[in-house]
């Protein structure tokens, strides 16, 4: 009887992975998609404009999606702690689908931009919310496990955009042959995210809350899902800004070098036929191998800083590498340095592991979807401090110097100030305190 209620038990945990794992993935395919597809979008919706305009258009437009994200962590992560766990990840996967959908058939960047930043609100809840349900149903030994898969597996959601975004064409003669109805590829590529993301909705049925957030969900006395329990705390506090400062090189690679590489840093090498595309997809693949090594590292070593520490360490000698002695690389050298610098940033899963396990039930999703959203959010003021050192007249490579040294010292000190949380038990809330 009792290994018959453990399969079972062991059934609906992997079912748990199985769902933030595919809404990781469709996260992803949606927040790389953009990156992707949007030199193709916006020449169409843009006509007659200079590629010039069109390419400034196309960094305003991800800076909405970036808003858009820090906005939906706050909200999403407050809910998971009020509501539910699966309330919110239903919630942002539906709400990131429609987003998609309408994305589709715009015709103005007016709404373009709007409709990112609705899509980048309905991305913000996905991972947090199936971070904390995973790190909350699984042994405190074996949750290194359930994460790394998820954002192992989700990772490939771009390389998925990848190749949707480079034969979107064949896609859009397949729906022509259909319904006879012409569409670009771009806007099939935000389609077919959209259906993914519907399909998903069905699959979290049967999915159930972990037995944590249960015990506390009615218990009013309990305070749940406040900013006030992180910041009325100097310890939370310092804790969550800690987290939030080891997470930003890893979108200091991706938001700024590799989703640039097309207009500044292809160019700063000496190659103008890079596509953005091709160097996310090759960056994201060796994301996908960074988690996997990084999560069973972790679990080997029995630390989650350790592996961090290496990560980081190999992040700062490849981008030194690249940005001072990359020039007159081929394409080929170029894409694989995505790859490697990619590989670096493979400790994603540790870095949202960590940030989940810093915090009590009553606030873990609130951290857990905030923290990560705000290390997204950061490409924000990296591309605005970016933009400053190019206008005082830094060259490509010396201001993503600057901005990179900057902040990935920035992640050594922080990391150094963190606790390990291997093996931490996650059944405990937090209560108010102004030490």
């Amino acid at each position: 009887m009792i290994e018959n209620h453990t399969q079972h038990s062991n059934r609906k945990i992997m079912a748990i992975v199985v769902v933030a794992a595919l809404g990781y993935f469709v996260d992803i395919y949606d927040l790389v998609l953009f990156g992707v597809i949007k030199a193709e979008s916006l020449k169409q919706i843009m006509i007659g404009t200079s590629p010039a305009l069109q390419a400034a258009t196309g960094k305003f437009l991800f800076n909405m999606q970036m808003i858009g994200m820090l906005i939906g962590g706050v909200i999403w992560g407050v809910l998971g702690d009020k509501r539910g766990r699966l309330q919110v990840l239903f919630g942002s996967i539906l709400l990131y689908s429609l987003a998609n959908i309408a994305n589709a058939f715009v015709s103005d960047i007016s709404t373009y931009a709007v409709i990112r930043i609705i899509a980048g609100i309905g991305l913000a809840g996905e991972l947090g919310a199936g971070i904390t349900l995973v790190s909350e149903m699984m042994s405190k030994e074996k949750r290194g496990y359930g994460t790394m898969i998820i954002v192992t597996f989700g990772a490939l959601g771009a390389v998925f955009a990848s190749l949707v975004g480079s034969k979107g064409d064949y896609f859009s003669q397949i729906i022509f042959n259909l319904t006879n109805v012409q569409l670009a590829s771009w806007q099939v590529a935000y389609i077919i995210g959209g259906l993914m993301g519907f399909t998903l909705l069905f699959l979290r049925i049967g999915t159930i809350e972990p037995h944590y957030f249960k015990a506390i969900k009615s218990k009013n006395e309990i305070k749940k899902g406040s900013f006030k329990l992180i910041f009325s705390s100097k310890t939370n506090r310092i804790k969550y800004v800690h987290c939030i400062l080891i997470g930003i090189p890893i979108w200091f690679i991706i938001g700024l070098i590799i989703m640039n590489s097309k207009d500044d840093f292809g160019p700063w090498v000496g190659l103008k036929n890079i596509e953005n595309g091709t160097a996310v997809m090759y960056t994201y693949i060796g994301l996908s191998f960074g988690d996997l090594i990084s999560g069973l590292l972790s679990q080997v070593l029995k630390s989650r800083k350790k592996v961090v520490f290496l990560y980081l360490s190999f992040t700062a000698i490849l981008t030194l590498v690249f940005l001072f002695f990359g020039k007159g690389m081929t394409a080929t050298t170029y894409y694989f340095f995505c790859f490697l610098l990619g590989t670096g940033t493979g400790y994603w899963a540790i870095f949202v592991t960590i940030a989940a396990e810093q915090f009590g039930t009553n606030i873990r999703s609130t951290a857990a979807n905030t923290i990560p959203n705000f290390v997204r959010g950061s490409v924000n003021v990296i591309m605005l401090l970016f933009s400053l050192l190019l206008a005082s007249q830094l060259s490509v490579g010396i201001s993503a110097f600057f901005i990179g040294a900057f902040f990935i010292g920035l992640a050594f000190y922080s990391l150094s100030q963190l606790k390990e949380t291997f093996g931490k038990e996650l059944d405990y809330i937090e209560e108010q305190t102004t030490k």
